[in-house]
């Protein structure tokens, strides 16, 4: 059985149970093209109702056409009316987010073996993957995150001495969406995508954040802005749309970074264009719900939802401003003026009682004090270079009113979030075992594990240590080699992506490969 009607196309290629098949997003200005070819098509065999979601992915901007297909596909018998397989929902131990279930850099998982000379991490499998500094997450029983595909870029007639961190360049290539399963890393599906970068070409090796899973949905964002929601069993498209082009704003200079955000129905977003700062979309259909905030640029940094003073507020650290906002209709409660350098707004905020804690490039961190009505903000400290923690590419761990952070020339430090005063330094977690690999912007992400009372921190070597943190000092207590760095920067190999901790397990990625550590103990 084979359909077709005429239009321009706009090309997906997609990867279920090992079979290709194209299809068509639709423009609202052109008559819809329909090719589906029945035949062809092979299925997975544990297809049932709840694919049904799949035209609505297909023909997001058609109406006519869904219909037709929703029609069609149920007089074909492609599902049972009988059967019923829904998504299970995420268990405890997943990890379906940036920063974690709560997204607060905590994992809370028991029954983990952290002392790596009493239990060795085992690696129970790898798979291929391409560039990107996208983080894995990982919900019921599957593994996704993003890459891209694209030939080496070599810049041409550039005057000797040129900074190439702000040299932008278009370099053509495609992004990737891939889901594994768990136990093995078997690739399930895959989407990939046209993606022409257009930001500063050194560090353009692929997408920025982490898949975002929620209610059977996995939401990614890629670097040049295309924002797709995917039905997370099947990876069939249920809506996309080009955050760029809709709002109508320049790529970042470092690509589209912010980390998507679910608060019940809502997926809340840095987007960039004007009073379109953030906006927040429903979930379900990507209809907009609300917009607010008009900075000059988006910046970088992840928006949290946090209770700030007894206050539940959306914090947002753009280009300019730190903002509280209600999330559920996009009120601005108040915005208070911290500005880092080259809009390099990239952790996300912390919290502590009335506190919110920011940290960006160039040595800029502070803490803004919100009011006992949540309604007005100010400085509480953030003027002074001698004062706080300021990591770039990386979120703080905050605990009992103390800072945690990897920050300027190669230190990890302690600060006290209620007058920004350096308590101790150390050198160790940001170099290598043997002591090697200093330079001033070391980087490294940092989890606390609740149960054990330590704290992972993973730096960009490659290395995840297991540390004792307090306000007396660091204490290492184990440190292993886990993947190895393959992104050049300055002249040094590096790894820039946050892992994942989910069921005893840990999940990280290079440009090369991803991997997945069982930190069981052999349990």
């Amino acid at each position: 059985m084979f359909f077709r009607f005429t239009q321009k196309k706009l090309r997906h290629e997609r990867v279920i149970g090992g079979s290709i098949f194209l299809f068509s997003l639709f423009r609202r200005d052109q008559p819809p093209e329909i090719k589906l070819n029945l035949k062809s098509m092979r299925f997975p065999s544990t297809m049932n109702r709840s694919y049904l979601i799949a035209p609505e992915a297909l023909f997001v901007h058609c109406s006519i056409a869904r219909t037709f297909v929703l029609s069609l596909m149920v007089s074909i018998g492609l599902s049972s009316a009988n059967e019923e397989d829904p998504v299970d929902p995420l268990t405890v131990n997943d990890w379906p987010q940036y920063l974690g279930p709560q997204r607060d850099t905590i994992w809370r998982e028991e029954g983990v073996a952290l002392e790596f000379s009493k239990h060795q991490p085992k690696l129970l499998w790898s798979a291929p993957l391409g560039s990107g500094y996208s983080g894995p997450a990982v919900a019921n029983g599957r593994v996704y995150v993003m890459d891209r595909q694209a030939k080496p870029y070599k810049p041409k007639d550039l005057k000797p001495g040129t900074n190439l961190n702000f040299v932008r360049a278009t370099i053509p290539g495609t992004e990737r969406i891939v889901c594994l399963d768990e136990e093995s890393g078997k690739l399930l599906w895959s989407d990939i995508y046209e993606a022409n970068y257009t930001s500063v070409f050194p560090y353009a090796i692929g997408p920025r954040t982490t898949p975002l899973v929620d209610d059977g949905i996995v939401y990614t964002l890629g670097a040049e802005g295309a924002l797709h929601a995917y039905d997370a069993e099947h990876g069939m498209l249920i809506w996309r749309k080009n955050l760029i082009s809709e709002y109508k704003f320049e790529t970042p200079l470092w690509g589209t970074s912010a980390h998507p955000l679910i608060d019940g129905e809502l997926l809340i977003c840095i987007v960039g264009g004007e009073n379109s700062t953030v906006v927040a979309f429903d979930k379900k259909t990507g209809e907009e719900k609300w917009k607010a905030l008009n900075a000059r640029s988006p910046g970088y940094g992840t928006p949290v939802i946090e209770t700030v003073n007894g206050h539940r507020q959306l914090l947002v650290w753009d280009a300019e401003n730190v903002n509280g906002l209600d999330p559920k209709t996009g009120e601005v409660f108040w915005s208070v003026e911290f500005k880092p350098e080259y809009g390099m707004a990239v952790g996300a905020p912390r919290v502590w009682k009335d506190l919110v804690y920011v940290m960006g490039f160039n040595g800029k961190s502070a803490a803004i004090r919100v009011d006992s009505e949540g309604r007005s903000a100010k400085v509480a400290w953030g003027r002074d270079l001698r004062k706080g923690v300021a990591g770039v590419m990386n979120t703080a761990y905050v605990r009992d009113g103390f800072v945690y952070s990897g920050g300027r020339k190669g230190l990890f430090r302690c600060i006290e979030i209620e007058t920004g005063r350096r308590v101790w330094a150390a050198e160790e977690p940001l170099r290598k075992a043997d002591g090697s690999g200093r330079g001033p912007w070391l980087q490294a992400f940092t989890v606390h594990h609740e149960p054990s009372g330590r704290t992972l921190i993973f730096n960009d070597h490659g290395e995840m240590i297991v540390a004792e943190l307090s306000p007396k000092k660091y204490h290492e207590v184990s440190r292993m080699s886990i993947i190895d760095p393959t992104h050049t920067v300055s002249g040094r190999l590096l790894v820039w992506s946050h892992p994942a901790l989910a069921n005893k397990r840990l999940y990280c990625r290079n440009d090369k490969e991803i991997r997945c550590w069982d930190l069981s103990g052999g349990e």
